[in-house]
């Protein structure tokens, strides 16, 4: 745990002092007593000062070390006293020594402000003591006295500078990593996502009509005592259980497929539009329910097939809840492209109904609103008024479509 001291009140906290301070701190302080003791002395001011005085920046200079790391900027400018104190001593090489490494922290472990000036600071101090040198002694001999300011300066300074701009270039590489592999996990996930969401439309558009007619029929063959209306209920039933169970297979099909390259061996569009709505008749009579197709496109258009895979999976998914729901009446659908817009309309009674009805769950109206959305469309449903003042409801889809034909002239 940290020391803690109080102070007016105040709790002040003492970080504690890395291993390798402590390390290089007392190595230094040991080396440095070793070579007072042997009197192996830097400088030639020994008649100033007792020869004990020298161990008064060296031990400073070992205390700093302890600081290297919590305290940078603090142990560089109190060294530097230090320093030029060891000067005006006997002198000590210890001392010297670990003021490089301090120096060297300084920038390493500093403010990246400090980490910038430093190096430059030095620099110039190294050149600026090299030309005052020899501007003095007016000797070749002057040029170590720069030399050995730079090493011990500048040197450690640069050092720390490079070693710190890796380090910073190594923690971007390894952020950016990290970046990109949460992006790819993110995308991930989207994608598994809006394939799951696809296989839930394709599932319950295959499927869903086909089991609606098989729970309407089968209430229908039980509520009902006459052999003739049993035995034609029953066939519908065996019809849809064959038809649900085929499109089964065929999306088995397609998950089994681990290529991807696979496609539904044909793909439903409004040219199908009038037998889907056959099968709608054939569920339907019994229900009072009159189907009707107005197709106003234009004859030989071709739209973009994710487009009409949408408006028929929309019209197929309008008839299955209208067999579902709708009263006795007619079920309209009407198709226009016009404007680069397919728009499809889907009108049925709306009201009570007699006979059996099978259950619903939203999920279809869910679909509906998915497939539109990605094809940048609005989807409106609900029950509205009609002109002669009965309630329908209406499935109205608006999908941004060009004609394939003029694009491909």
């Amino acid at each position: 745990m940290p020391v803690r001291t109080v102070l007016d009140g105040r709790v002040i906290r003492f970080p504690r002092p890395h291993r390798d301070g402590i390390l290089l701190g007392v190595t230094g302080l040991l080396g440095g007593v070793l070579l007072w003791g042997l009197g192996l002395h830097t400088t030639d001011f020994r008649e100033l000062l007792p020869s004990w005085v020298t161990l008064v920046p060296l031990t400073v200079m070992a205390f700093l070390e302890l600081l290297r790391r919590s305290c940078p900027r603090t142990a560089l400018i109190v060294g530097t006293v230090a320093l030029i104190a060891d000067q005006f001593t006997h002198g000590n090489l210890a001392t010297v020594i670990m003021f490089t490494d301090v120096m060297y922290a300084a920038v390493v472990y500093g403010t990246p402000a400090s980490a910038r000036r430093i190096p430059v600071t030095t620099g110039l101090i190294t050149v600026a003591i090299t030309i005052a040198a020899l501007a003095w002694l007016r000797r070749p001999e002057a040029l170590l006295i720069g030399v050995v300011t730079g090493l011990v300066s500048f040197a450690p300074a640069l050092t720390g500078a490079t070693l710190r701009n890796h380090r910073e270039a190594a923690e971007a590489a390894r952020l950016r990593a990290e970046q990109t592999a949460l992006l790819a996990e993110i995308d991930r996930n989207q994608a598994i996502a809006a394939e799951r969401s696809r296989m839930a439309r394709e599932l319950h558009d295959m499927v869903a009509n086909h089991l609606s007619a098989i729970a309407i029929h089968s209430t229908a063959a039980l509520s009902i005592g006459e052999p003739k209306a049993s035995t034609d209920a029953l066939t519908v039933i065996r019809e849809n259980s064959v038809q649900g169970l085929s499109e089964m297979r065929r999306l088995i099909g397609l998950l089994r497929d681990s290529s991807g390259d696979q496609e539904p061996a044909v793909a439903p569009a409004l040219d199908g539009l009038e037998a889907l709505l056959e099968k709608a008749r054939t569920f339907g009579g019994d229900s009072g329910l009159v189907f009707v197709l107005d197709d106003g496109r234009e004859s030989g258009g071709r739209l973009p097939a994710p487009v009409e895979m949408a408006a028929y999976r929309i019209v197929q998914e309008s008839l299955t809840n209208a067999l579902k729901h709708a009263s006795p009446g007619t079920v309209t659908v009407a198709l226009t492209h016009t404007d680069r817009l397919l728009t499809v309309l889907v009108t049925s009674p709306y009201g009570e109904r007699p006979g059996p009805r099978a259950p619903g769950s939203g999920a279809g109206l869910v679909g509906m609103q998915e497939r539109v959305t990605l094809l940048d469309g609005e989807l409106e449903a609900g029950p509205v008024t009609a002109g002669d003042g009965t309630k329908i409801w209406q499935v109205r889809a608006e999908l941004p479509a060009e004609d394939d034909t003029e694009l491909s002239a």
